[in-house]
């Protein structure tokens, strides 16, 4: 029995210690936000440091110890370098199915066209399976300011460009892949599991009043009918109409019916079809782009507290399962 009682005594204390852990994080979290007024930042790195520091090390770690001095020598008296007239700057977008990817692109272009004029460059390193259409098409809206201000865009693929993807590459003045990057795949997808057997079965009745008779076409629970499918492929289909007229207007060189049925190419086929301008990596292209460019990464950085993680996390998770739910997604 004493055992027992020691143990929920102690297990009283962890829970206790547990409480007032989480009370504190909680209220260090809050001065913090309350101190904090910007917690964004913008990132910027001058990547011909990192190249120039890459390759002294290799020079460095071939010489002798004399030749390392003699070297070192020459350098510290060089003049510093002078930058180059023009900038392009270098940007990330890593996209996921919601394109949230799109809060730091939009401020990374906001602040290159606060700064930037008719002789600067933007690369963009563009890597996207494509996703939720509202999400990517801001996206490639947010490029294509960069395009009405006659900043020249290049983007380059080294993985995967397909769909959503696609769609912000083809904003681009020039779109550079990897021989096997993926591309294309311009097609729009929607699909939605339907539960109305498996709860007739159980004898559960789902009611669904609406205003309007397309304010739902196909549901989760409800009973589907060919009336509600067909409107469905419908919208499918004015989406992929869109999808094509909108890559055609940015490269109009492109046979569109011929690129348009969702199928996705490697980058050398996609090349012969157009899709792409030249074969090859973002690597390649910085260094290509070193002797005539300064090279500036831009890169947008929100830091968020522990609460603020938590929180959002639980946020995105029942916004997910409740836009599931509620509305219909169209996928690029």
């Amino acid at each position: 029995m004493n055992l027992l009682i020691n143990y929920e005594l102690f297990l009283a204390k962890i829970v206790t210690w547990i409480a007032i852990s989480f009370s504190i994080l909680i209220l260090f979290n809050i001065i913090k936000k309350n101190k904090t007024n910007n917690k964004s930042i913008l990132n910027i790195t001058l990547l011909q440091n990192n190249y120039e520091k890459i390759k002294n090390n290799i020079l460095l770690s071939k010489m002798t110890k004399f030749e390392k001095k003699i070297w070192l020598k020459k350098e510290k008296n060089k003049d510093k370098k002078i930058f180059q007239n023009k900038t392009l700057y270098v940007l990330d977008f890593k996209g996921d199915v919601y394109a949230n990817q799109v809060l730091g692109l939009r401020e990374e272009i906001s602040a290159i066209l606060s700064v930037a004029n008719k002789h600067d460059a933007v690369l963009l390193r563009l890597e996207s399976c494509g996703g939720v259409i509202h999400g990517y098409g801001l996206a490639a809206a947010q490029l294509q300011r960069l395009r009405q201000r006659g900043i020249y865009l290049i983007v380059s693929i080294d993985k995967i460009a397909a769909s959503g993807g696609y769609m912000m590459a083809c904003v681009a003045d020039y779109i550079v892949s990897a021989p096997f990057a993926i591309v294309g795949s311009i097609g729009v997808v929607g699909q939605i599991p339907n539960f109305n057997k498996l709860l007739k079965k159980h004898n559960i009745d789902i009611e669904l009043h609406t205003a309007g008779d397309y304010k739902r076409t196909l549901t989760m629970f409800g009973n589907n009918t060919e009336e509600t499918r067909n409107k469905f492929c419908e919208e499918l289909n004015t989406t992929h109409i869109l999808f094509k007229n909108f890559i055609k207007d940015m490269r109009p060189s492109l046979n569109i019916e011929d690129v348009s049925n969702g199928e996705h190419w490697f980058g050398t086929m996609a090349l012969k079809k157009k899709l792409v301008d030249q074969i090859s990596t973002s690597d390649d292209i910085l260094i290509a782009k070193m002797q005539e460019y300064t090279l500036l990464s831009i890169k947008y950085v929100y830091h968020k507290t522990i609460l603020e993680h938590f929180t959002s996390l639980i946020s995105d998770k029942i916004e997910k399962i409740l836009l599931k739910i509620f509305f219909y997604r169209y996928y690029l």
